[in-house]
């Protein structure tokens, strides 16, 4: 008894279907994410402290699954380097899951450098390509991304108590959103 073999496209074909029919999950899921990112942006200290905890609770596993995969590679130098590693990571992940206030000060200033360093490379990239159409706009970008940098760490540590809350809230409110336009549109596209 011959059985057809799926071709990618009927397997798209079959996937796009699926998620057309479970339309409102995602409306559900996007307004469940916006629920959380206001009660995140109603607790800005608890929401620092969860996040500085997840990040510390990924560097920890981390290391764990290195120290474990030292012992599976073959040669003292690989083992050595796998093992001191994973230690440094678990030894990580362990102080910022001790001290989730000081790793979210840590985190901040990373970040308002960060944002510093990467407005600088979008205003030098704009100002590079003069010639390009919008580049005033790659220029606007960098501009605001260094002032909100500048300002993260002219605020500095006293902002460290809210700002990865205040970022969490703010991240699930837009992913809520956008889940649930997202949602919304497939619905359109059933009827």
């Amino acid at each position: 008894m011959p059985t057809s073999i799926p071709t990618p496209a009927s397997t798209v074909s079959d996937q796009l279907s699926t998620m057309k029919a479970g339309w409102g999950w995602f409306v559900a899921l996007g307004v469940a994410f916006v629920i959380l990112g206001f009660v995140a942006l109603a607790h800005l200290l608890v929401s620092t402290v969860a996040t500085a905890l997840y990040v510390g609770a990924l560097i920890l596993v981390g290391g764990v699954v290195q120290v474990m995969h030292a012992f599976r590679v073959a040669g003292w130098a690989r083992f050595f380097f796998w093992l001191l590693s994973g230690v440094l990571y678990v030894v990580a992940g362990g102080l910022i899951m001790y001290q989730p206030l000081f790793a979210a000060g840590v985190i901040t200033l990373l970040i308002g450098v960060a944002l510093v360093v990467g407005g600088v490379f979008r205003i030098i990239a704009g100002l590079g390509s003069r010639h390009a159409p919008g580049w005033g706009f790659i220029v606007f970008a960098g501009a605001i991304t260094l002032l909100l940098g500048i300002e993260i760490i002219a605020g500095w540590p006293v902002n460290s108590v809210f700002i990865l809350g205040l970022f969490l809230g703010i991240d699930l409110i837009i992913n809520g959103v956008m889940t649930a336009m997202f949602g919304l549109s497939l619905r359109d596209k059933t009827a």
